[in-house]
């Protein structure tokens, strides 16, 4: 499985905000769309992510308040990012090994979508279904070994004496 088999299933709807908004409207679009993430982008550009790791660091440095910081104060500049053709043992190795929770898509200059941890997971656990459900079906079908169709276990001893 790859990136952009993620990004088909889950859609390519990005939420952004301009790295000039308040931590405040970043939060707003954060809950009403019940989002962990938004794509900073200036000039059509991606320049930065704001996740609630960063508003809960902003948080407790405000002691409870947002106070009056921007999104450019606050945004994670140093992110991993990743193309629509890497694969799915490749994506979740990095995110484990860097912390990431979010990792951005890119394909050249375009950003095609974010991926989250949850995304990844969901994956994971869509293509062990798959795979499951193949293994049952081939199990149901095993072909049966030579002359012991129907045999039953405890009458292939000895023949009885009699």
């Amino acid at each position: 499985m790859k990136v952009s088999d993620i990004l088909r299933v889950k859609g390519h709807v990005l939420f952004t905000v301009p790295p000039q908004a308040s931590l405040l409207q970043a939060v707003q679009t954060m809950a009403q769309h019940d989002i962990g993430s938004l794509v900073v982008m200036e000039h059509g550009k991606l320049v930065g992510l704001l996740t609630f790791a960063e508003v809960m660091e902003a948080v407790a440095e405000g002691e409870g308040a947002l106070g009056g910081h921007i999104v450019s104060e606050r945004m994670d500049t140093h992110y991993e990012v990743c193309g629509p053709e890497t694969t799915l043992d490749t994506l979740r190795r990095t995110m484990l090994d860097s912390g990431t929770r979010y990792i951005p898509v890119m394909q050249n200059d375009a950003l095609l979508g974010v991926i989250s941890f949850h995304d990844v997971a969901m994956a994971v656990v869509r293509e062990q279904d798959f795979e499951n459900q193949m293994l049952k079906a081939y199990i149901r079908d095993w072909p049966e070994e030579d002359g012991q169709a129907g045999a039953d276990p405890a009458r292939t001893s000895a023949p009885a004496r009699g």
